[in-house]
C-alpha cells in the first residue's frame, strides 16, 4: 500500500500519531558561493525532478518595470553562449522528460523531470544560465511580444480577467511592491532595455540567492557532488537591499465596482489580509481558509450556493501563490459568481453571515476534523511526484529558510483548534478589513455599421 494511502486511512480513522505521518527524507547543505542545495531520496523510479527556485519575484521587480519579473522567466528559456536557443528543451525531451517555469510574487521557479540518467545534463544547463544569458535585442523584443500576447490571451480577452488576484490586490494594498500588476503594462514591458535585463540576472540570479532541490532516484552524497562540480564554480553576487513591504491590516472596507463586457453573470472577489507567514495565526487561518471555500461541502457554497441560492459557486485563493508560499502581504480571497437576481449587498450579506457564526460559535468538531484531513490529505499528496517534491521543498527553503517546513505543516494543521479557528474569524475576517471588487457585465462595445452603398444610377462614382 502506498504511503500516502496509509496516511489517508489513518486520518479517517481518527488524529493522526507519530507512526502515522509520511517521513520524507530531507537533507540541505550550503554551497561555498551560497547556493543552497535540498535533496530527498527516493529510488521508487528511475527519474528525478529538479527545482532552482531563485529569491526574486513581481514584488521586487523594479518600478516604472511592472511585469519585468515575468519577462525575464521567458528570457531564461532563451538560450546562452553556450547553450543556444532551444538547447535545453532538446535535451529534456530527448529522455521523456519535461521542464516549465513560473513568475510568483516572492519567487520565480524553473523546473524538469526526467530519467535520472540526464540528472548531470540538466544540472549542467541550469548551472549555465545562472552563470549568464544570451542577451541580445532581438530575443528581448519577441519575448516582450510573447508576454505582451499572453496578457492578451489571459487577461484582457478572458472573462473576469484576473480581477480576484490583480485588480483585488490593487485595492487592498497600499504599498507598490505589494499592489501593482506583476503581468505588467505593455508600455513598462516595451520600456525594458539590454541593460534592464543584465542588471537583473546579475543582481537576482546567483547562486546566492537560488535554492536548487533535486528529488527522486539519487543519493545525498551524488546529489551534492553534482551540485558542487556544476555550480561551485559560479561566484556569489550582491543582492539588492529588499524594501520593507510590511502593511498592517485594514481598518476600514474598500469597494470597487467594475464593467466586464466578456462575462456572462456578475462576480465579486472579497479579500482580506493573511496574517504574517509562520504565526500563531497562520495555521488557523488556512483551515479556515478551506472550510469555507474548500469544495462543495465548504461552508460558503453550502450557504451561499446549495442554502440561499444566490451564488453560482464560491472558491478561495491565496494571491497568485499558495496558502504557504509567501514572503510578504497576501490575501485570503473569495471569488464568487453570483445570480443576476440579487446583488453584491446580498452576497456579501450572507458571506459576513456564515463567518460570524464560525466567530461567534467556532467550528463543530465534525467539520473541524473534516477539514483538517482534507488538508493533510492534499499537502502531502503534493510531495508524491518527484518534480513537485523537489520544487515545493525548493520554494520552502527560499521562503522559510527551512525545506523540513514541509514535515511541519501537517503537524501544524493538526494542532489547530476549533478556539484557533474562531479566534482568526474574528480577527482577520472582520467586514471592516474586506476589499471588494463588484464585476458586472456589460455590453459589448458596438462596431458602427458601414453606410449603406449608394443606389445604382448614373451618379458619378
Amino acid at each position: 500500500m502506498r504511503p500516502l494511502l496509509i496516511l489517508v486511512l489513518a486520518l479517517l480513522a481518527g488524529p493522526a500519531s507519530a507512526a502515522d505521518r509520511w517521513p520524507i527524507p530531507i537533507e540541505v547543505k550550503k554551497l561555498d558561493n551560497g547556493l543552497t542545495v535540498v535533496v530527498s531520496p527516493d529510488p521508487s523510479a528511475p527519474t528525478v525532478g529538479i527545482s532552482v527556485v531563485y529569491k526574486v519575484g513581481m514584488r521586487l521587480e523594479p518600478k516604472g518595470r511592472t511585469g519585468f519579473a515575468h519577462l525575464f522567466e521567458h528570457l531564461m528559456f532563451q538560450g546562452t553562449p553556450k547553450a543556444k536557443k532551444g538547447v535545453f528543451d532538446k535535451v529534456t525531451s530527448a529522455g521523456g522528460g519535461s521542464n516549465n517555469g513560473s513568475t510568483r510574487p516572492d519567487f520565480t521557479n524553473y523546473i524538469e523531470t526526467a530519467p535520472v540518467s540526464a540528472l548531470e545534463a540538466l544540472l549542467w544547463l541550469e548551472a549555465d544560465r545562472m552563470r549568464t544569458l544570451d542577451f541580445n535585442a532581438e530575443t528581448l523584443k519577441n519575448q516582450q511580444d510573447v508576454v505582451k500576447e499572453e496578457i492578451r490571451t489571459n487577461v484582457t480577452n478572458t472573462p473576469y480577467a484576473g480581477f480576484m488576484w490583480i485588480d483585488i490586490a490593487q485595492l487592498a494594498f497600499d504599498k507598490w511592491e505589494n499592489a501593482h500588476d506583476g503581468y505588467g503594462s505593455f508600455e513598462d514591458l516595451d520600456r525594458a532595455t539590454l541593460d534592464d535585463v543584465r542588471a537583473f540576472h546579475r543582481d537576482f540570479y546567483g547562486p546566492n540567492n537560488a535554492v536548487l532541490s533535486i528529488a527522486g532516484d539519487v543519493t545525498p552524497a551524488r546529489a551534492f557532488a553534482l551540485a558542487q562540480k556544476y555550480f561551485g564554480g559560479i561566484k556569489a553576487r550582491p543582492v539588492p537591499p529588499r524594501s520593507d513591504v510590511s502593511e498592517p491590516l485594514n481598518e476600514s472596507p474598500r469597494r470597487l465596482k467594475q464593467g466586464d463586457p466578456l462575462a456572462q453573470v456578475p462576480a465579486l472577489a472579497a479579500a482580506w489580509k493573511m496574517p504574517q507567514r509562520g504565526s500563531a495565526d497562520h495555521a488557523p487561518m488556512v483551515v479556515l481558509g478551506e472550510m469555507l471555500t474548500g469544495g462543495n461541502a465548504s461552508v460558503l457554497y453550502q450557504g451561499l450556493v446549495k442554502g440561499r441560492e444566490i451564488a453560482l459557486g464560491a472558491e478561495g485563493l491565496y494571491g497568485l501563490a499558495g496558502a504557504w508560499e509567501f514572503d510578504g502581504p497576501t490575501l485570503f480571497t473569495v471569488f464568487a459568481l453570483y445570480k443576476p437576481t440579487t446583488n453584491a449587498d446580498a452576497v456579501l450579506a450572507a458571506m459576513d453571515e456564515e463567518i460570524a457564526k464560525i466567530a461567534k460559535n467556532g467550528p463543530d468538531a465534525a467539520m473541524l476534523a473534516r477539514v483538517k484531513t482534507r488538508l493533510m490529505a492534499d499537502w502531502n499528496n503534493g510531495l508524491e511526484g518527484f518534480v513537485d517534491r523537489a520544487d515545493l521543498l525548493a520554494r520552502l527553503q527560499a521562503l522559510w529558510s527551512d525545506a523540513k517546513v514541509a514535515m511541519k505543516v501537517p503537524e501544524w494543521i493538526e494542532a489547530v483548534s476549533a478556539a484557533d479557528v474562531q479566534r482568526v474569524a474574528a480577527l482577520y475576517l472582520a467586514p471592516q478589513r474586506r476589499s471588494v471588487i463588484d464585476r458586472q457585465p456589460q455590453p459589448q462595445p458596438q462596431t458602427p455599421s458601414p453606410a449603406p452603398a449608394a443606389a445604382a444610377s448614373g451618379a458619378p462614382k
